[in-house]
């Protein structure tokens, strides 16, 4: 592979040797045999405190259009729950590799460029987006990237995520990393940043526009916390929904328009048989629901669209909620796959169902540049040591976690740190 230094990154000793340990740096562009990870076994799928187990594996070797990345810190999000658990599928049905490393957000520097990469050299500070495709298709030349069939999630659907102390990703995932923020805030944002990016400003003639009504389920949340700054870059209005009243201050600071306290409200799971009494009960509370949105948006303004990703929980609301003509746009189903809603109000009033997966470049560079522009705030909530990496995903599992979100250290031998001579000196 070509070795193609940037000029400007700082030179250090240190020794060559195969395999280094936790927060040890290697000599700038060397590639060592093994390293560290925190491997997943398919005869270990379960809790990711049992299916996540520290292993040494061997460095990745890279393709022409691939680049080696040093990370220094990792993101924390449901991927690595889902990997851990094996559902909605098992990563080991697509890539056949023998085991799995989950992590799809990182940040880190450019260790080894592949022969055909131009535009990054080693020594690059970078993050990772987690969208990888073949390229060679009509999607990605001149499409959506997103619709191609090769499409894929890197640290779900392909083997070498980022709870390792090296990567291989394509040189078009890497974006440069933000220099004010540190190694731990730069790697806990670009998933939910970009999903939520997408969703909003992704689906025409339903883009985001000033002056609209967003709905945002789980307001305090990674995506949650991502869409609301989103929503006011755009000069529109978000109506957050929380589960808990301590988190309703962190929302109104984020800047929405108003929030709402889910559990004020009994209109939740699937939605009941249509012209049933329990119908009835549902509906009664769903415009319960309906009213307290206009109570924040003025009367009969319904919101132009619907945040979803809990699902099978909230979705019939959602779906009531909406205006004519407006769009319920979902990304997920982290409380159920099987979602229900009255389709009357759908086809009368000709709302739109929009699902929507993470982001292409032009999107998540778009995003990023926001965050690069200081337009955003990171919200990372907490972090996390390397050994404490399945348990962190665990907190995250039975929704422990404190609003925001979340990071892991790799390389980076502690918090705080913003430049490689920090972490050198560290």
């Amino acid at each position: 592979m070509a070795l193609d230094t940037n000029t400007d990154v700082l030179s250090y000793e240190a020794p060559e040797k195969d395999l280094y340990e936790m927060g040890e740096m290697p000599p700038m562009g060397f590639v060592p045999k093994k390293m560290y990870a925190w491997a997943i076994r398919k005869e270990r799928h379960g809790e990711p405190n049992t299916a996540m187990v520290q292993e040494v594996v061997d460095v990745p070797v890279l393709d022409s259009h691939e680049v080696l990345v040093l990370v220094m810190a990792a993101g924390v999000n449901y991927n690595g729950v889902w990997a851990s658990l094996g559902t909605p599928i098992s990563p080991f049905d697509g890539h056949k590799a023998p085991y799995h490393i989950a992590g799809s957000d990182a940040s880190g520097i450019v260790w080894a460029v592949g022969s055909k990469v131009t535009r990054w050299k080693v020594g690059d500070e970078v993050v990772i987006h987690c969208n990888q495709d073949d390229g060679d298709d009509e999607e990605c030349n001149g499409g959506d990237p997103m619709f191609s069939t090769s499409q894929r999630i890197w640290g779900y659907e392909t083997p070498d995520g980022s709870f390792a102390q090296f990567t291989n990703v394509q040189a078009q995932q890497l974006m440069p990393r933000p220099k004010h923020l540190t190694w731990e805030e730069s790697a806990c944002y670009t998933l939910t940043l970009a999903t939520a990016y997408r969703m909003l400003f992704g689906h025409e003639p339903h883009d985001l526009k000033p002056g609209q009504n967003v709905l945002v389920w789980g307001a305090s949340g990674g995506l949650g916390s991502y869409a609301i700054q989103l929503i006011n870059t755009a000069g529109a209005n978000a109506i957050g929904v929380i589960s808990d009243e301590s988190k309703r201050d962190f929302v109104m600071g984020l800047g929405a328009k108003g929030v709402l306290n889910r559990k004020d409200f009994n209109c939740w799971g699937q939605m009941p048989t249509v012209n049933t009494p329990e119908y009835a009960a549902w509906f009664k509370e769903a415009r319960k629901f309906g009213k307290a949105i206009w109570d924040i948006t003025g009367k009969g303004n319904n919101v132009d669209m619907v945040f979803e990703h809990p699902g099978e929980s909230t979705f019939p609301v959602s779906t009531f909620v909406c205006k004519k003509g407006g769009m319920v746009v979902i990304c997920a189903g982290t409380t159920g796959y099987n979602l229900t809603f009255d389709v009357r109000y759908m086809w009368m009033h000709q709302k739109r169902l929009q699902g929507s997966h993470f982001a292409h470049l032009k999107q998540a560079a778009s995003a990023n540049k926001l965050m690069v522009e200081r337009r955003l705030d990171p919200c990372m909530s907490e972090v996390f040591t390397w050994e404490d990496l399945p348990e962190a995903h665990m907190k995250m599992r039975r929704n422990e976690h404190l609003p925001g979100n979340m990071s892991v250290l790799v390389q980076a031998p502690k918090t705080g740190l913003r430049t490689l001579e920090e972490v050198l000196e560290a």
